[in-house]
This record gives structure tokens, sequence and C-alpha cells, in this order.
């Protein structure tokens, strides 16, 4: 017989997790249209258009450069690859960043080693990004990055795996709630 009563579901860990999850998403939702939310929004374009590269590069295509707007949008320019894989890439990473930074948030050292591939990541993009919107961005981010690690190592503020979830979380809702916003310009 099936127990569908959740009295032992989760410990206050996990409880605190979910809920964290649930106030990010009601506030990403309720600020979605506001500048508050602008440089996580271009930073999860980055995520969306870095995703059609990864694909381009995996079809052994090559990438011709990478730009993010400020009105939000971005381009990556490939040539060669698979088009029909590079297409779909960039909600489903995503999709897949956003669970990966959401399950890496769970664990200080995960945390850690999501933020260092983060930083990494945003360094390389530096040298694809052809236009100084997406080149401060990633400027932008790796000083707020390193700026938080920093105060999660020397200081009793630890909030790491909070922007990691933030993130996460902002990426997987831009999956399912910018997918449609983009298909009406088509």
């Amino acid at each position: 017989m099936v127990n569908w009563e959740l009295q032992s579901c989760c410990n206050h860990n996990q409880t605190t997790f979910l809920v964290t999850i649930g106030v990010y998403m009601v506030a990403i939702l309720l600020l979605w249209r506001t500048f508050l939310l602008t440089p996580f929004k271009l930073i999860t374009v980055f995520l969306h258009e870095a995703s059609h590269a990864v694909a381009c590069k995996l079809t052994c295509g090559h990438i011709e450069g990478i730009k993010v707007h400020a009105n939000e949008g971005g381009v990556t320019q490939t040539r060669g690859g698979i088009y029909w894989v590079i297409l779909p890439a960039g909600y489903l990473g995503s999709s897949f960043w956003g669970m990966t930074l959401i399950l890496a948030s769970t664990n200080l050292l995960t945390a850690r080693i999501a933020a260092g591939c983060f930083l990494v990541a945003l360094v390389v993009v530096l040298f694809y990004a052809k236009n100084w919107t997406l080149r401060g961005l990633c400027i932008g981010f790796i000083i707020l990055i390193a700026l938080v690690w920093f105060l999660q190592e020397r200081t009793t503020v630890r909030i790491l795996r909070y922007v990691i979830l933030f993130i996460g979380v902002m990426n997987s809702l831009f999956s399912v709630y910018g997918m449609p916003q983009c298909f009406c310009y088509l």
C-alpha cells in the first residue's frame, strides 16, 4: 500500500531548500519584466547562447561568435555542425544548466565547483564575445562570483550556495517562461 502522507518527507535542510526555490520562483516571476533582474536575465541568455555553441562544437561545427544584447536577446553565429542539434540546444541547455546549478547548490563543495566552472566559462567566453554587452556581463559576473566566493571563505557571510541556486532557478524558469516569448517574434 502506498503511503501518500508527507509527514516524514523532509528534514529541516530539505524543507529550507524547497522553500528557497519556491521563494526564488515567485520573486523571479514577479520581477521578470523589471530592470532589477536584467543582469541575471542577461547571464541566462548567455548560458542559452553558450548551449548553442557547445552543441555546435559537439557536432564538429565552428563558432563564429556569440553576442548577448542589452535588450535581452542574443545570437550564436556558427558554421557547420548539425543544425537540428544546434537549434534546440539553447532551451535544452538552459534546462540543463538550471538543473546542474540547482543540484550543485545543495552542498558547499559542489557550489564551489559550480562557481569555479562558471568563472572559467565566463573567462573563455571573453574570447568569443563579439560585443561589449557580453564582455561587460562576463566581467561583471566574474567580479560578482569572486566577491561572493571571497565573502564565503573569509567572513561569516554564507551566500555562495544561494547565488548559485538563484542562477539555477533563473535558468530553469527561462527554459519554460522565456521560450514562449521568443517564439512570438518568429
